[in-house]
């Protein structure tokens, strides 16, 4: 599993390198292993992989396991070391990804192929499906849903090997980005009185934003929903009014909140802005909208999840993941994997090496007690 976390840091797929290198390196693990990988590329750089064991039939109870290959990029100025050179130390790994989540996959990966290499007879199968974009889009695991939802007509359950420190997640919040784009008129910047100043709009919009709380009712286990101002782009050049001022908004979401009406929530603010401003115009689009995730805590795929772990308490994030393109397969979703969550995307990113092989023994003790009965 060593080898293969380190090939994987070291092909560095980033949104900008595409995984299609880290995929192959998959394949070939998975082909050396006497497992067949089928690997689904587009637009030259991008790829997914899927392999499985067990019975092939479609009909035979079905376990997914989803990873996601990408990783954030990451600035070498602000490491110790190189981020794409996996680094062995003190019973870590260091490097891009190792924790978010070139982890999961390598105990995902290595579960298939001890229990390929094993006299272990399944009477179902399970399905790893590595997906592309999980930092930018979910573009992968919408390909992978959209290829297999027919392919997977009795699935028991996913679980999406993210780094929870191995506590077992069955609620997540969603993400809701939006942008308001605020509409002036371009005029020459030594005659601002001909022109309407979109930034200006934008100034009144973020007044009216700043102590707003969006109408919800906590969740029992997320508690409240979030909205944070984290972006902010207009004008073309200092000595030109500008016509166009983008804000974009990161909303956290709750299991069952409408995003519809947080729009219009939102929409009622600029109404009342353009009312007291004859000048104000804007509108707002969404950027990207993952759903929140909600499992029912009595579910038998939960309670088998616990019983194969011995793990009794199962929790909520307020992170994101690709779990609720997942459920779309009409199965119960649980975020549960090796790594320090609060590790991602930052410097120095490490796994230990320890969590990885905890979690690769969970996962066959899952699989053996859920498709060999």
């Amino acid at each position: 599993m060593k080898e293969l976390l380190k090939k994987l840091i070291a092909s560095a797929p980033t949104c900008k390198n595409g995984e299609i290198g880290a995929v192959k390196i998959l394949r070939d693990y998975f082909e050396k292993c006497g497992i067949a990988a089928e690997l689904d590329c587009w637009d030259q750089t991008r790829a997914n992989l899927i392999a499985a064991i067990g019975n092939p039939d479609p009909e035979a109870p079905t376990l997914v396991l989803g990873v996601h290959i990408d990783v954030v990029p990451a600035s070498p100025a602000n490491w110790n070391t190189n981020p794409f050179e996996a680094i062995e130390k003190d019973g870590k790994i260091y490097g891009r990804g190792a924790c978010d989540m070139q982890g999961g996959i390598c105990a995902a990966a290595q579960t298939l192929a001890d229990i390929a290499q094993s006299p272990v007879q399944l009477n179902g199968r399970v399905i790893f499906a590595a997906t592309a974009g999980e930092e930018t889009d979910s573009c992968g695991v919408k390909r992978f849903i959209e290829q297999y939802k027919d392919k997977i007509t009795h699935p028991i359950g996913i679980i999406v090997p993210e780094p929870t420190g191995l506590e077992i997640l069955r609620a997540h919040r969603g993400i809701l980005w939006l942008k308001i784009q605020t509409h002036g008129k371009t005029a020459h910047g030594s005659m601002p009185h001909l022109g309407i100043n979109a930034i200006e709009k934008a100034n009144a919009l973020l007044n009216r934003l700043k102590n707003y709380k969006i109408p919800h009712t906590p969740h029992e286990m997320l508690g409240g929903c979030s909205m944070s101002i984290n972006r902010i782009a207009g004008g073309s050049a200092v000595n030109i009014v500008p016509e166009s001022c983008a804000v974009e908004l990161d909303i956290r979401t709750l299991p069952g909140q409408s995003k519809e009406k947080i729009i219009d929530s939102l929409k009622a603010i600029c109404d009342q802005l353009q009312q007291n401003d004859s000048d104000f115009k804007a509108d707002i689009s969404i950027v990207r909208a993952v759903d929140a995730l909600q499992t029912d805590v009595n579910d038998p795929f939960v309670k088998a999840v616990c019983r194969a772990t011995g793990i009794s308490e199962t929790k909520a994030a307020g992170f994101t993941t690709d779990g609720p393109y997942f459920q779309k397969l009409n199965a119960p979703v649980l975020i549960f994997g090796p790594g320090d969550g609060t590790l991602c995307h930052k410097p120095n990113e490490y796994i230990e090496i320890a969590q990885i092989e905890q979690a690769k023994n969970y996962y066959k003790k899952l699989i053996s007690n859920m498709l060999t009965e």
